[in-house]
């Protein structure tokens, strides 16, 4: 016994956590990490998406990407895929999960695929009924969408054959003043959406937004300098419709990569994962500036880039964790509606048609009538998708354009001090609002094709797997 250290007993329990720490299986050291990207700018005619009426595109401001990350943590991989279109489909998804998983092994449950929503994309075909009005069934919108699982796939093996050691980092950074509650109450009792510039009609925001800017930084192990840096992942909850017009855009998640690349260099890759914008956009209606426009987006991206730039002092170390994934398929109900309603949705859009005329938001009641009535009654069934490491930092996609009261909520009750909540992820049903809005009236809630409650049925189950990975 002469040769054994005799602890005090007050040093024994300080001593055993020590033990224990330094002995947990080390997940960071097995960390790896791949990026890669592909083009998928389409061909110049194609239909554009966004906006209610036909247009198709006569140039290219900038080109359209699929980025893809890949995490490997142990045995575990997954996938984050952003493209820098308006939405995704189902079946896109399901096609891309399918192809990704027999060329690189990865489980198809562990890839989230997510829109930018920009407004100045391709129209893709099958979105909703209002796509082959414009431009969505004819031969160009097809044949691109019918390649786009395959460019999908094809982003992931490239970035599951650049796997490389790497640490990742994450931070909390703060942009005011740059994204705006869309919705307004007004003098009369009404709430505006985009009331228009110095209105004296507004009396004040009908709801909050959401300036945090979620950043999982990636370089390389024991790096120096921004020179060693492999890829930023930015969650920002914006509309992307900054740009309009009828040119190929990225619009502002394009820009923000060239700004974060013209500091990190051209092998940086950004990936942006949209938070929840569904009644958030770029519009200061107390300033008289016109905000839009090309180069509107370049604007938005100095400001929200120096907000990036100034969180990168706020880094964190990922502590050690494994990767973990859930998922739900939940159920919900579509809004009531008539046969007569649907009778004159239908004369709505055919007189539209024959350029006899419809305002917009008759055009937004109809086609919304029209998706429901397309259903059969059938509810949505749609993916909610959580990721996580450790228990530090987690993903949670949701299935539309989400109201930022509903991202605001799951933040707030998330176990997870760094949450990505990330908007049409996997699909895409349309607008998503909170309960009071679909009272208040308005654009979203007459566009929704969900009913009342839907989202917080969805932020109440993401919560539960978040609780559930925690």
């Amino acid at each position: 016994m002469k040769n054994c250290l005799i602890l005090p007993r007050s040093w024994q329990i300080p001593f055993a956590i020590i033990y224990f720490v330094l002995c947990l299986p080390s997940y960071a050291a097995s960390l790896r990490v791949g990026v890669g990207a592909v083009d998928i700018t389409p061909p110049m005619g194609i239909g554009m998406a966004g906006y209610y009426h036909e247009r198709g595109a006569d140039g290219v401001l900038d080109p359209l990407f699929c980025k893809a990350l890949v995490i490997e943590c142990g045995a575990e991989r997954a996938v984050f895929v952003t493209l820098d279109i308006i939405s995704i489909t189902r079946s896109i998804t399901d096609q891309a999960r399918l192809k990704i998983e027999k060329t690189t092994g990865i489980k198809s449950a562990n890839v989230m695929v997510s829109a930018t929503h920009a407004h100045t994309g391709p129209e893709l075909a099958d979105r909703n009924k209002r796509s082959p009005d414009m431009g969505g069934q004819k031969e160009l919108s097809l044949t691109y969408t019918d390649g786009l699982p395959e460019k999908i796939a094809e982003s992931v093996r490239l970035a599951n054959n650049n796997l490389q050691p790497a640490q990742l980092f994450t931070a909390k950074g703060l942009c005011e003043n740059l994204g705006y509650n869309r919705r307004y109450y007004m003098r009369d009792g009404s709430v505006g959406w985009n009331p228009g510039k110095l209105n004296p009609n507004i009396v004040m925001p009908a709801g909050p937004n959401d300036p945090e800017v979620g950043i999982l930084y990636i370089e390389q192990p024991n790096a120096i300098g921004p020179e060693k840096s492999i890829a930023t992942y930015v969650n920002f909850a914006m509309h992307p419709d900054t740009t309009g017009g009828s040119k190929i855009s990225a619009d502002w998640p394009g820009a923000l990569s060239r700004v974060l690349a013209s500091y990190h260099g051209p092998s940086h890759l950004s990936l942006v994962a949209n938070g929840t914008c569904g009644n958030i956009n770029h519009l200061d209606f107390s300033w008289k500036w016109r905000n839009g426009g090309a180069t509107e987006q370049n604007r938005i991206a100095t400001i929200l880039g120096a907000s990036v730039f100034q969180a990168y002092k706020h880094l964190k170390p990922l502590s050690q964790g494994e990767l973990k994934r859930r998922s739900e398929i939940v159920e919900l109900a579509l809004p009531e509606i008539t046969l007569q309603q649907v009778e004159e949705a239908k004369q709505v859009v055919q007189m539209t048609k024959n350029d006899q005329g419809a305002n917009f938001m008759k055009l937004v009641k109809a086609y919304r009538l029209l998706d429901i009535d397309g259903r059969k009654g059938q509810p949505y069934r749609v993916e909610v998708q959580v990721m996580a490491i450790g228990q530090d930092v987690a993903w949670i996609g949701l299935p539309g354009e989400v109201f930022v009261e509903l991202g605001l909520n799951i933040k707030k009750r998330s176990p997870f001090p760094q949450t990505f909540v990330v908007e049409l992820a996997n699909e895409n049903i349309g607008y998503i609002p909170d309960r009071r809005s679909y009272a208040e009236g308005n654009y979203e809630p007459e566009s929704a094709r969900c009913a009342p409650g839907s989202g917080e049925k969805l932020a109440d189950v993401a919560v539960k797997l978040l609780s559930e990975l925690h």
